[in-house]
């Protein structure tokens, strides 16, 4: 079984307008509407490529018992709260492909909630092959809560992977994660580089045993124990980015739970991103373009200066 966590779930809704312009009026064409947060899209991909998933995270209020009562494929071990499920909103302007987010802030958490979950959590860990920790904090979850439940995972002998920004990042990567997925701009913030195959390779000294960061589309580029590897796919890929980022923590880790090599796992994860870009929502991706891109990748080792 692979645990996801999301702390701040979502009800995702997804609108599709012929031209996105500010001040103006729009005609909906398209509403799309389903559990949400990086930790259950990474769910569903890992669900859409075979494995035995459980979500784990808060939900509370109507929204939460929206996201409860859609979610397939996957054993929900969500935990309970007083407050209210955020939602988030994307509009997708059809014209140019591009999306523009609206996320809510999430439920304020209580002391005893967040104990309560650390409780459940440490339960569920005990049984996982692998932890995905993914996505931002709500409010009143400590700044630090992901550095915990990193070192309870590697407690438990537990490979674990987060991705997350800011503060719970530079906090989180210091407990030691066996794999950190950020962004290009959550990279630079860690680092201060926005060089990414230097910064990847500082996150690494910060703690992390291996850097994967996401370069939208222009690929990835890792940083491991075992080299440096950057991977691109064939052609650039027009469509909804919600998600993309997602599904390469999906992909990284059933290559690592696989046992997949580095070059494989990129090459997983590349192609997964783009496939999820060509489908309607985040937390699902075109299975037959992912299957053509998936031979197409290209992963190229760097080599390390004499």
């Amino acid at each position: 079984m692979i645990l996801t966590v999301t702390l701040n779930t979502a009800v995702d809704i997804t609108y599709r307008v012929a031209a996105l312009r500010p001040h103006a009026t729009h005609r909906v064409t398209d509403v799309l509407e389903r559990p949400g947060g990086k930790g259950l899209n990474v769910a569903r991909v890992l669900a859409g490529l075979g494995h035995d998933v459980t979500v784990t995270g808060f939900v509370g209020g109507p929204t939460g018992r929206l996201v409860r009562d859609r979610l397939t494929g996957v054993t929900d071990a969500l935990v309970t709260v007083s407050g209210a499920t955020r939602r988030t909103v994307a509009v997708v302007d059809t014209r140019t492909g591009d999306t523009t987010q609206l996320n809510e802030p999430g439920p304020l958490i209580t002391p005893a909630e967040w104990s309560a979950f650390q409780e459940a959590y440490e339960d569920l860990v005990a049984g996982a092959e692998a932890v995905a920790l993914c996505g931002s904090l709500p409010p009143g979850v400590p700044v630090g809560a992901y550095a915990g439940l990193v070192r309870t995972a590697r407690t438990a002998g537990v490979p674990v992977l987060l991705d997350t920004g800011g503060e719970p990042l530079r906090r989180g990567v210091a407990a030691r994660p066996d794999l950190v997925k950020p962004n290009a701009d959550e990279l630079a913030e860690l680092t201060g580089s926005h060089e990414p195959s230097r910064a990847t390779q500082d996150a690494r000294r910060r703690g992390a045993h291996a850097v994967v960061a996401s370069l939208g589309p222009q690929g990835l580029v890792a940083a491991t124990a075992e080299g440096r590897w950057r991977a691109a796919p064939p052609a650039r890929v027009h469509g909804n980015p919600a998600g993309a980022g997602d599904s390469v923590s999906a992909g990284l880790l059933s290559g690592l739970v696989e046992r997949l090599s580095w070059p494989d796992r990129l090459a997983r994860a590349v192609a997964l991103s783009a496939a999820t870009v060509l489908a309607p929502a985040a937390g699902e991706f075109d299975r037959a373009a992912y299957e053509e891109l998936l031979g197409r990748v290209a992963v190229t080792r760097e080599v390390t200066a004499a």
